[in-house]
């Protein structure tokens, strides 16, 4: 292979953090097996994305530069690199139904980035030790706090909006935040909250009036330098500590020091095939670690990020064919408000520009699949099994969508994925009848749960990490994802597991979604309930749903009882909250299975 251009080794050395070895020589594999075909195409492809011309050498090479390098230990400044190669590209593009419409270039962004980060270190924020809770939806505003936080070093802390006074004051104390950034139409919540979190020194409102109390994020930053911000010495990196759903139980603050593992995350990107002329979108949320993990992708690899600043199925259309948008990632919830649209009403719109749709947040069904398939490009589906706490496990590439239903994909770059059953044996069998708890072993699992490490310590297992999910392989290699440990049902001695229950519900063509879940028994210990929400004006009935469960499932997993609503529970990220399901039948039992 010829050697690369030093610009290129310099950028992996001191963006990437390869190691020098590796970029002089192109090496034979990278560290966790990677053949040399895929080192190759990853060096191919990042001197597609950044061996850019002369500036960026010439920042390389300068020693007191700061544009590519981890300064003081922190994470790589890509925004500052990329306002001074490409300053006029659009980075950041917010668009509003009403027709206001906000953009910013990677030199103004930059420049605001840097306005915040000035503001922060005025009134005290110090890395990495100072937690920043930034709350809001999609915006400029916190694509501004991220890269704030990030040239900082500081800990930053998404809070989701969508949660309730007490519960966004647990997080908001229990990560013993100093500083909070909030957008105005969500000031309130802290207003509200002012006693819950006497640790919280500032609270500062963008895009907004600040009421009394608390600080105009707008006029502080008007008044701040863009000079990059001198950085107080720092011993360790800055972190994101992002808090789990809570699907079943109180939130843990999962922390993640650093920039992550710089080789698995240029694989994946070779794997999947970024670029840096990619247009993306996160549909969903930026608190959550999806749509918010990829967007961190997207712009160190130097994308414009187009922002729907609350999900609508139609309007999203209307993004994806406005600004010809080739990558996004979605949870289940969006894509089926978005393909069960009348068929009139997706005519409309022109969305052949998409060419990653990166299903995860919760398990696609297979029905679902076949919907997305009939409505976009067909080589466009790929699925990511992970989670906040683990990262990128799982890849199932678009080729093996259909080839492999059921299937979240083999292991990601730099992976192992291991089975353990619950006296912690190894399972190496193949097929259904093999299951464990998989356990996962990887450079982007997080450090810990913040003040939780009994928690942390608990989810180990021979220096392997889990989430709680059962799963099985087969003979290809290919994981299978049964449902989460804790969701499990034992019926008179039998395990049965919800999720499959859901995929072949769901499948039916009157059936809009359902969720299953064990309800206590005298006779059996559990039976199987499943909450249905029916397609408008189909007339399902529990019968019909009865009947084609025994059509297509073992006897012991057909649902004994159903009941129906309107829209089944969830968090803002689109999982589903099936302990507010459950409730009602546990309630006053001294067992909670």
């Amino acid at each position: 292979m010829p050697s690369m251009p030093s610009i290129t080794r310099t950028v992996m050395r001191q963006v990437l953090q390869v190691p020098e070895s590796v970029t002089q020589t192109g090496g034979q594999s990278l560290p966790g097996g990677y053949p040399s075909v895929m080192v190759r195409s990853m060096y191919r492809r990042v001197r597609r994305l950044l061996d850019v011309p002369g500036v960026l050498a010439s920042m390389a090479r300068d020693a007191g530069g700061v544009a590519l390098r981890a300064r003081n230990g922190r994470m790589p400044d890509f925004l500052t690199a990329y306002a001074q190669v490409q300053p006029n590209k659009p980075a950041v593009i917010d668009d509003r139904p009403n027709g206001r419409v906000t953009a910013v270039t990677f030199a103004e962004l930059n420049e605001q980035a840097n306005r915040l980060a000035n503001v922060l270190i005025a009134i005290g924020a110090r890395p990495p030790e100072t937690k920043v809770v930034w709350c809001g939806q999609n915006s400029i505003g916190l694509v501004t706090m991220i890269n704030a936080a990030r040239k900082l070093g500081v800990t930053a802390v998404p809070l989701n909006y969508r949660l309730s006074d007490d519960e966004a004051a647990y997080v908001t104390d229990h990560c013993d935040a100093t500083i909070v950034y909030v957008d105005a139409e969500f000031a309130s919540t802290f207003e509200r909250i002012r006693d819950q979190i006497p640790q919280v020194q500032h609270v500062l409102v963008f895009d907004g009036p600040a009421p009394a109390g608390m600080e105009s994020a707008d006029a502080l930053m008007a008044a701040a330098s863009t000079d990059e911000p001198e950085i107080p010495a720092a011993t360790e990196a800055g972190a994101t500590m992002i808090y789990t759903s809570g699907t079943t139980g109180k939130p843990k603050g999962a922390l993640r020091r650093g920039a992550g593992n710089a080789e698995q995350s240029a694989a994946l990107v070779a794997l999947v095939g970024y670029t840096s002329e990619d247009i993306y979108v996160p549909t969903g949320p930026l608190y959550h670690s999806g749509p918010g993990g990829f967007m961190g992708m997207a712009q160190a690899l130097g994308q414009t990020v187009v922002l729907q600043r609350k999900f609508a199925p139609e309007d999203w259309l209307r993004i994806i064919s406005k600004y010809k948008v080739t990558s996004t990632f979605s949870a289940p919830t969006p894509i089926r408000m978005i393909c069960t649209l009348p068929a009139e009403t997706k005519a409309k719109y022109d969305t052949s520009s998409l060419k990653r749709m990166i299903a995860n947040a919760a398990p696609w069904s297979f029905a679902l699949k076949q919907m997305y398939l009939a409505d976009f490009p067909g080589d466009s589906l790929w699925e990511v099994y992970g989670s906040t706490e683990l990262g990128v496990n799982c890849v199932l590439k678009p080729h093996d969508q259909l080839r492999k239903p059921g299937s979240c994909g083999q292991p990601s770059p730099m992976v192992e994925v291991k089975l353990f059953d619950d006296d912690g044996n190894e399972v190496t069998g193949f097929g259904p009848s093999n299951t464990g708890e998989l356990f996962v072993k990887s450079p982007s699992v997080f450090a810990d749960y913040y003040k939780q490490h009994d928690k942390f310590e608990a989810d180990q297992k021979h220096g392997y990490q889990t989430v709680g999910d059962i799963a099985y392989r087969d003979d290809e290699g290919f994981i299978y994802i049964c449902d989460r440990k804790k969701d499990m049902i034992i019926s008179g001695g039998m395990n049965i597991y919800p999720a499959e229950i859901e995929a072949t519900l769901e499948a039916h063509p009157d059936v809009y979604e359902a969720a299953v879940f064990g309800i206590p028994s005298d006779e059996w210990g559990e039976t199987v309930h499943a909450v249905i929400v029916a397609r408008e004006g189909s007339g399902l009935s529990d019968a019909q749903v009865t009947a084609y469960a025994r059509e297509k499932l073992a006897s012991y997993k057909v649902p004994r009882s159903i009941s129906w609503m309107d829209e089944l529970p969830k968090t803002g990220s689109g999982k589903l909250l099936k302990r507010e399901l459950r409730a009602p039948f546990w309630a006053g039992r001294d067992s909670q299975v």
